[in-house]
């Protein structure tokens, strides 16, 4: 572990000397070094509780709860060959996971790291009084920066939540990729060299995917016996050890770095994993720390020449920035965050989310991608699903279940911000414009549209494309709220041209048609 402290902030200071103060480690918080198990000996004792009822709760992934369970199970047993005293409960509930804990050792006090989902702290708290207990709530520090530091910023900024503005003034506090003060190569983002479409000889590199032992295989089988899961019970390929995630870094590092910056924005049929790090799921449960990779990343740029600096730059972003904006803009707007739908969204998802049965071949392949691992990339999940979901005027709340579900990376933390805001524009905390597109934009950027049932250069009639007529029907029934945003004045134009020529009437007609076609799983 390179840096096992937050890049920016102090976390609370605390010792564990006293072998009655236990460290607590969650099933997202399984990095050795870090926070309450980093401060204990091997020795000490260590309490985990794997509890199955939130697991009933939804429709999860069949691979995002073997990833959990398997991560949890394969840390227990690494800590006991360390020499460490785990004890580790099986339970229904937390609440009877605790009392077990406490019936066994009633005079410790747990010391956890705080969840940084909304009021998961004061839950397990509460939980914890319940089973008369004690517990000590710690600053999480599988983040680069502290809550205490992100509202000295925003405050600072008078609230005026800003990833690009938070994404420099991480790079200044940390030091990443600077020089005397300065942005190495003199820009702060090289977004407009990240949106190219590999050539059609391009050979996407290969994917890591660690061997499935003994353990994870019983986890799988448990897993697909015990609860009512969705997606593929095969083909489970991520990491769930603390080696697995770091040969994974390493892969990615060594062999899919120099790729990610130009083609990290472009989508193919055939190919859901691109030159991306794949790396959430292991950096969201912490097997890895987001400064270990943000470090092996701006290492290789400085030492290897086949690394260009806007695939370094385009990594960091995703690590330093936006992970760590979305966890922070979460916990300052919660809980109005989750229920926001400025637009009035407030249709049922389609049932193709689900069964990706549908015509629309983007659409298709993306479901199809998520339901066989459990994984989209970014910009398939920005526009194409939630894309998709916005302009069909789905609620975000609905459309947030479904991501928490759905993804292995996904917890409410996570998606809430993603979803509801970025993906939804449900309520402008951040997001400046609704990121919406017709087809024009995804067969620009992919090759979905080659072969698809639905032409994308057609807006209304029988086999134009549904972005096409959806995308202008959402502009026109929210226009009272969007027309006055100065990035969306030209589209307007556009609007008020099809409008004067007749052209919106044949784009209501073509929805209505679209609406009854998915109503008859005809879509």
């Amino acid at each position: 572990m390179t840096q096992p402290r937050p890049v920016v902030g102090t976390p609370d200071e605390y010792d564990l000397d006293d072998p009655n103060r236990v460290p607590w480690v969650l099933g997202t918080h399984l990095h050795p070094e870090v926070g309450p198990l980093g401060r204990a000996s091997a020795g000490s004792r260590v309490c985990m509780i794997e509890a199955r009822g939130f697991a009933r709760r939804k429709p999860y992934h069949h691979h995002k709860l073997t990833l959990v369970f398997a991560a949890m199970r394969h840390a227990r047993d690494e800590l006991r060959e360390a020499g460490y005293e785990v004890e580790y409960v099986r339970a229904e509930t937390f609440r009877g996971g605790l009392a077990t804990y406490f019936d066994r050792h009633h005079e410790d006090t747990l010391v956890a790291m705080r969840s940084p989902s909304h009021r998961g702290g004061d839950r397990f708290r509460d939980l914890v009084d319940a089973v008369g207990g004690d517990l000590e709530l710690v600053t999480n520090e599988l983040f680069c920066s502290t809550p205490e530091a992100f509202d000295e910023w925003a405050d600072s900024e008078g609230d005026q939540f800003r990833h690009e503005e938070f994404y420099r003034w991480m790079r200044r506090e940390s030091g990443v990729l600077m020089a005397d003060g300065e942005p190495v190569g003199g820009e702060w983002n090289f977004d407009e060299a990240n949106r190219e479409v590999p050539p059609d000889d391009w050979e996407p590199p290969p994917v890591y995917e660690p061997e499935r032992d003994d353990l994870t295989r019983e986890v799988a089988a448990w897993v697909a016996d015990e609860f009512d899961t969705w997606g593929s019970t095969e083909g489970f390929a991520w990491p769930v050890t603390r080696a697995d995630a770091l040969a994974a870094l390493d892969h990615f590092v060594a062999e899919r770095l120099p790729d990610f910056g130009p083609y990290q924005d472009a989508m193919r049929a055939d190919d859901p994993a691109m030159a991306h790090a794949l790396l959430s799921p292991a950096v969201n449960l912490g097997l890895v720390h987001p400064w270990e990779a943000v470090t092996a990343v701006e290492d290789a740029y400085e030492s290897r020449a086949d690394v260009p600096l806007n695939s370094a730059e385009g990594a960091v972003r995703q690590f330093l920035g936006w992970r760590e904006f979305v966890r922070h803009v979460y916990e300052r707007t919660m809980p109005g965050l989750a229920d926001a739908s400025r637009l009035g969204a407030d249709r049922p998802l389609p049932d193709l989310f689900w069964s990706g049965d549908t015509d629309m071949a983007c659409v298709a392949g993306t479901v199809g991608d998520v339901y066989e691992r459990g994984y989209a990339h970014h910009i398939q999940r920005l526009m194409i699903l939630a894309n998709l979901a916005t302009l069909w005027g789905v609620d975000p709340a609905e459309l947030n279940e479904w991501f928490h579900a759905t993804f292995v990376d996904a917890y409410h933390w996570v998606t809430t911000p993603n979803v509801v805001e970025m993906g939804s524009y449900g309520s402008g905390v951040f997001a400046t414009k609704p990121y919406v597109a017709s087809a024009n934009y995804v067969d620009r950027m992919s090759d979905y549209c080659e072969g698809c049932a639905y032409d994308p250069d057609r807006t209304t009639g029988k086999g134009a494309c549904p972005l096409n007529a959806l995308y202008w029907d959402f502009l026109a029934r929210n226009e009272d709220e969007l027309r006055s945003n100065r990035r969306m004045s030209l589209v307007y134009g556009h609007v008020d041209d099809k409008r004067a020529d007749g052209e919106l009437d044949e784009v209501y007609q073509r929805v209505s048609e679209l609406r009854t076609m998915e109503a008859e799983g005809d879509l």
